[in-house]
């Protein structure tokens, strides 16, 4: 594998590359001339070549160019690097920095790096990963978010997700059971690698010790402390609760929008659309028609090359 301090470089030049193939097209390229049988305008279209330290290729790129001139490039990635990573190249953000104060946080730190690389605030977007429980009232809506709870952990998958703590493999644990009498293995050589993970449970045996002591107040089995205290649903409530802090999480800076995730699919965001969407389109927050045919405009995001002459003019 290559070296964990070396990924994120090479992503970069990866990502850089591409859009040097995708740029390779300037979208007036095609003539597709029936009576001449001229297809193209340029024979030389796509033609790059690009010499680094990760890549060294050439060639002619043989995808024309889209609509939206280049794909939009998501980032999910929330270590130092990632953030500097999505800063630098991405053109949004898939968090998991779904509440209020998290959000405002990691917000704020990300929309602060775009400066340096001669980006505006509008031109990457923070849009967390947001669950919600949906019902015509909020009482309904908290019964309906613990049923789906209960359906969503499993015993295995209470297990990883203590395992993400303790660093050990935990199989062998009856979930139905207490929590392990064991500590958490401290050392380096973490069973998940992913550094977001690790980094939510900065002090594995103060968290060990906090689960042991809520499981023993609240007569709790491994999965029932999993439940309780694992990922709640970021939205409960109404069509109305749930539209007002929607709205009131993007006017404080905490995301620009949301990646609906729903319990169901394909059917989990019927009601949402139907009940919750004509709230916010009310409010005057979300679209009633669509500014053009490709994700970028539904985004609000510029064309690349509107950007490139933007910085070309700046500089």
């Amino acid at each position: 594998f290559l070296p964990q301090e070396e990924r994120y470089s090479r992503a970069k030049e990866f990502l850089a590359t591409t859009q040097e193939l995708f740029d390779s097209w300037h979208g007036d390229e095609i003539l597709a001339d029936q009576e001449s049988g001229v297809f193209l305008r340029d024979a030389k279209a796509g033609s790059f070549v690009h010499t680094g330290q990760h890549f060294d290729i050439h060639g002619q790129f043989n995808v024309p160019r889209s609509p939206q001139g280049r794909p939009v490039v998501f980032q999910a990635g929330d270590s130092e690097e990632g953030r500097e990573f999505a800063a630098s190249s991405a053109d949004a953000i898939f968090s998991r920095y779904a509440t209020l104060k998290e959000g405002r946080a990691f917000y704020t730190d990300v929309k602060n790096r775009l400066a340096k690389y001669g980006r505006r605030h509008d031109q990457l977007l923070i849009l967390p990963a947001a669950s919600f429980a949906l019902a015509d009232t909020d009482a309904e809506a908290e019964e309906l978010a613990r049923t789906v709870r209960r359906q969503q952990v499993s015993g295995a998958t209470a297990l990883k997700h203590l395992e993400f703590v303790w660093n050990r493999d935990l199989s062998s644990y009856d979930p139905e059971g207490p929590l392990p009498d064991i500590d958490p293995d401290v050392s380096d050589n973490h069973i998940s690698k992913g550094r977001a993970q690790v980094r939510m449970y900065r002090d594995p045996l103060a968290t060990a010790r906090e689960w042991r002591e809520l499981a023993a107040a609240n007569k709790w089995s491994i999965r029932d402390l999993v439940i309780n205290t694992g990922n709640r649903q970021n939205f409960i409530g109404s069509p109305q609760t749930i539209a007002r802090t929607i709205n009131e999480y993007v006017q404080a800076d905490a995301s620009d929008g949301f990646i609906l995730v729903p319990h169901i699919t394909p059917t989990g965001l019927d009601a949402f659309a139907d009940k919750v969407v004509p709230l916010l389109q009310e409010q005057g927050v979300f679209r009633t028609e669509y500014e053009g045919p490709t994700l970028r405009h539904h985004l609000g995001l510029a064309h690349p090359d509107d950007v490139r002459d933007e910085q070309r003019a700046a500089s």
